[in-house]
């Protein structure tokens, strides 16, 4: 009886071949090897994760909260659209006064009243006691309007008399109106009394009155009202008059200067 052995079968391998399905799915250790330094090379830095995070929260801090579209909006206080009319109209009502008197001054061009004299008298200069004055002095001031189409009116006016830049005198005068091209005297009277003069200026006058040559100076501030229909404006004017006067009891008006501006 015969008995077939076979051959006796290989020891198992330590490496076994995987199929080719294992190949495409279940990579070598080599390429895992390197597969896993592959991922780490590219992994994002940290300043990159940090702005998306950021940028997200702030996404999130800011979203618009839609409760506030839904709010139902407020009217406007009736008060506070009347004090933007009232303030409106005067605005317009200052714009048109200022265009008014823009267009008066290039077409009218207004000019300013004129101060003069022609007349003046020294009735007394005399000293109760030293640097204590005492005079009598009159003076007639002119008046002009220049202008052809305004009138002027002088509200206010204040007349003073100086010796040497020491007040001696003072005097109002009443208000008083001038048309066009119009002149008018008004005569004011300075009486002095017991005026205190340093004893310097007292000498001074003294030596004029028996030179017979006495210089005086008489300046006025007025306040002037200019109209031209139912358009008017006010200014102040200021005169000054240097005039030289004979000695008293009868001193005359020998010279003078006048000036007067606005």
């Amino acid at each position: 009886m015969s008995h077939h052995l076979s051959p006796p079968s290989s020891p198992p391998s330590v490496y076994c071949t995987p199929s080719p399905q294992s190949k495409t799915t279940t990579p070598s250790p080599i390429a895992r090897f390197f597969l896993s330094r592959q991922k780490s090379s590219i992994k994002p830095s940290p300043l990159i994760t940090k702005h998306v995070s950021s940028t997200q929260h702030s996404s999130s801090e800011f979203r618009p909260d839609t409760r506030l579209l839904f709010r139902a909006r407020r009217h406007t206080n009736p008060a506070v659209w009347c004090s933007a009319i009232i303030c409106l109209f005067f605005c317009l009502l200052l714009i048109f006064f200022g265009i008014t008197t823009l267009i008066i001054f290039l077409v009218v061009r207004p000019k300013t009243p004129v101060l003069d004299t022609g007349h003046a008298t020294l009735n007394v200069v005399y000293f109760d006691s030293p640097g204590r004055f005492n005079g009598d002095f009159t003076f007639v001031a002119n008046f002009s309007n220049p202008n052809k189409k305004l009138d002027v009116k002088f509200e206010h006016a204040v007349m003073q008399l100086f010796f040497e830049d020491d007040l001696i005198g003072t005097q109002s005068i009443r208000p008083f109106s001038l048309r066009r091209k119009q002149t008018d005297g008004v005569v004011v009277r300075f009486m002095s009394s017991l005026v205190y003069l340093p004893p310097s200026h007292a000498m001074e006058l003294q030596k004029q009155v028996l030179s017979n040559k006495v210089l005086y100076n008489v300046r006025g501030t007025f306040k002037v009202r200019a109209s031209l229909g139912a358009v008017h404006f006010s200014y102040w004017l200021h005169g000054r008059c240097e005039v030289q006067m004979s000695s008293p009891p009868s001193g005359l008006l020998m010279a003078r200067s006048c000036k007067t501006k606005r």
